[in-house]
């Protein structure tokens, strides 16, 4: 592998650096979990609830779970199963019932990461109570703790897939099937007290969640770079992102085919960590705000995935920098020919968009909607209606490229028509004075 044991050390540094919260993350560290809700704020957890699914699929690694926690812990309560995919609206309404019932005074979900999102809103519920509507948006769950003067019992996550992240983040997305609608909660009061990721559990991950997981970090890595020009920590969020990126270029493609190589899946995690790291630094926007009017259709890391090459060309005006650093490293993969040099943005962007098509093809994910079942004119209608909604006016805003809801009404509507037809030549670059 191309300088695998650089960039893992680089990936290391970088997370060990994380301050938001007590993590420990490497290779065959279960036994560490004691470690982790062991000297909490000196606290001694006397009850803790169990929310895992690993006794179903994996029953050795649970039991060394369980005997681990029993250590140190003299009651839990559990294995309660976790959401399902997507964070069903219903799934988190009844795990906040039985947390409320079993009151514990402190929450283990060992999970992917919808699990854990759904473990983190289910103990907003059980702890607030009130309707999940009230806790949506920005900081609305520590408006609450506040003003309510309560708090929750604190949640600490084991990873077990490499994806979304959600044992290091703020966020948590949650599905209302009925209205084909993914909302999210952002807030540091629902960010775990500690996590862990041992990335030996995710040898066990399917193909399609293989891939799924990774492009959800590329995506992470991705969006917040391009979207990154004005944020203050951009040095940091360049090394971040672009390591994270080359990561998954260099592990995903061995993963694919040895899904027991130990080096690519350690490599996975981290890459899908870093993407983790960069949305508590700066923000997703266009693939990920598009990915929530297909949820019916594509997972969440496979939507954000399609898509992202073909907005590479509408904000391409405004990431000059971006799109150097990025070809540079697509290059480096012999994914385009070599770094144009001198070339002009757009030209640049369609050269990228292009070469992350070619990356696609090599480990089979779907380069447009050509090649997912289902997908119909109702997607981008109901895209269209989201962008209109006065609530996303401050996500717009955040794009590489600032957007009314005009200007993005035109650029969801010219991208989805672009990925129907997998056609990027169809795509124009956005003026600087779009916004």
């Amino acid at each position: 592998m191309i300088e695998s044991s650089l960039l893992r050390k680089k990936a290391e540094k970088m997370l060990s650096a994380i301050s938001w919260t007590k993590y420990i993350f490497g290779w065959d560290i279960l036994p560490r979990i004691t470690e982790l809700l062991s000297n909490t704020h000196q606290e001694k957890i006397k009850h803790l609830a169990l929310i895992t699914n690993l006794h179903r699929r994996d029953k050795e690694t649970y039991l060394h779970l369980l005997s681990y926690v029993q250590k140190i812990i003299p009651e839990v309560s559990g294995p309660f199963p976790p959401v399902r995919p997507n964070a069903p609206l219903e799934d988190v309404l009844q795990l906040a019932a039985t947390l409320k019932k079993v009151a514990p005074e402190a929450v283990l979900v060992a999970s992917g990461g919808s699990g854990i999102d759904g473990a983190k809103a289910s103990l907003v519920l059980a702890s607030l109570e009130g309707e999940i509507e009230n806790y949506f948006g920005l900081g609305k769950v520590s408006q609450l703790l506040s003003s309510q003067k309560v708090s929750f019992p604190p949640l600490f996550a084991l990873q077990t897939a490499a994806g979304s992240a959600a044992h290091l983040t703020k966020y948590s997305n949650i599905t209302n099937w009925s209205l084909r609608q993914k909302k999210l909660i952002i807030d540091e009061a629902i960010i775990p007290r500690g996590a862990m990721f041992d990335y030996s559990l995710t040898t066990t991950m399917p193909p399609s969640l293989t891939l799924d997981g990774a492009l959800d970090g590329l995506s992470h890595c991705l969006e917040v770079y391009l979207g990154a020009r004005e944020n203050p920590d951009f040095s940091s969020l360049e090394t971040i992102c672009l390591t994270g990126i080359e990561l998954v270029l260099l592990a995903l493609p061995q993963a694919i085919i040895s899904p027991d190589n130990k080096e690519a899946r350690l490599l996975l995690g981290l890459a899908t960590d870093l993407g983790g790291y960069a949305i508590m630094l700066g923000g997703t926007n266009a693939g990920h705000l598009s990915s929530f009017a297909l949820v019916d259709i594509l997972p969440h890391g496979r939507a954000c995935g399609l898509l992202n090459p073909y907005f590479l060309i509408p904000f391409s005006l405004a990431i000059p920098r971006q799109l150097k650093k990025l070809a540079e490293v697509l290059a480096k993969y012999k994914l385009i020919a070599s770094y144009p040099g001198k070339i002009d943005p757009p030209s640049l962007a369609y050269v990228i968009a292009q070469g992350l098509q070619y990356f696609y093809q090599q480990v089979g994910f779907p380069q447009s909607f050509k090649e997912i079942p289902g997908y119909t004119s109702a997607h981008l209608e109901r895209l269209l209606e989201m962008v209109a909604n006065p609530q996303l006016r401050s996500k717009l805003q955040n794009m590489p490229l600032p957007l009314t809801s005009e200007t993005a009404h035109k650029l969801f509507t010219e991208v989805f028509q672009a990925a129907e037809k997998g056609d990027l030549s169809r795509l124009r670059p956005l003026p600087l004075t779009a916004s």
